[in-house]
């Protein structure tokens, strides 16, 4: 398994992957399927993203195959740059539960580390979530706050905790 930052071409790869991820886990993205395949031109935008400062992407590769992704992006507004989120974080179902999802966070929270100014990682992940919370909590993420029905999907609730991971800086 290879892990690397991806750039503009493996868009087409990233998006692939990312359908699949808003269809096999609906409950873990804002973005639902239905609103991702009517996006115009959803490739070019991947890559235009991928060339965004403060934007880093990860995948997980297996030979030539994107197995797992995640994204860290810091904040640009000048009070706030100090923190960054993870977002869109996915592993191929036939993939989880061999070490790609740790190695993925992992790969991220050291490019975090690399950059001077980022103190801190938040992210959010669904309270029912097990075994994405296991993991976070693992590479010391700390639980900060719940939010009640922060989602609703097929006319069910689902509460988000917020969990932030303070950088040690030497």
């Amino acid at each position: 398994m290879e892990i690397r930052q991806l750039t503009s071409l493996d868009a087409k790869k990233y998006w692939d992957l990312r359908l699949e991820a808003l269809k096999q886990a609906p409950e873990a993205f804002l973005t639902s399927y239905e609103d991702a395949i009517k996006r115009e031109n959803p490739v070019t935008q991947v890559a235009g993203n991928f060339a965004d400062e403060g934007n880093y992407t990860f995948g997980a590769f297996e030979g030539d195959k994107l197995i797992g992704v995640v994204t860290l992006l810091q904040e640009k507004a000048e009070k706030i740059r100090h923190r960054a989120n993870i977002y869109a974080m996915y592993v191929t179902p036939k993939k989880q539960g061999i070490g790609v999802g740790k190695a993925l966070l992992t790969e991220a929270i050291n490019k975090a580390k690399s950059i001077e100014v980022i103190e801190k990682i938040n992210l959010s992940v669904v309270a029912t979530n097990e075994a994405a919370k296991k993991l976070y909590l693992s590479l010391d993420f700390k639980v900060y706050g719940l939010e009640e029905k922060a989602m609703k999907l097929n006319g069910v609730y689902l509460d988000d905790e917020h969990m932030v991971l303070h950088l040690k800086r030497t």
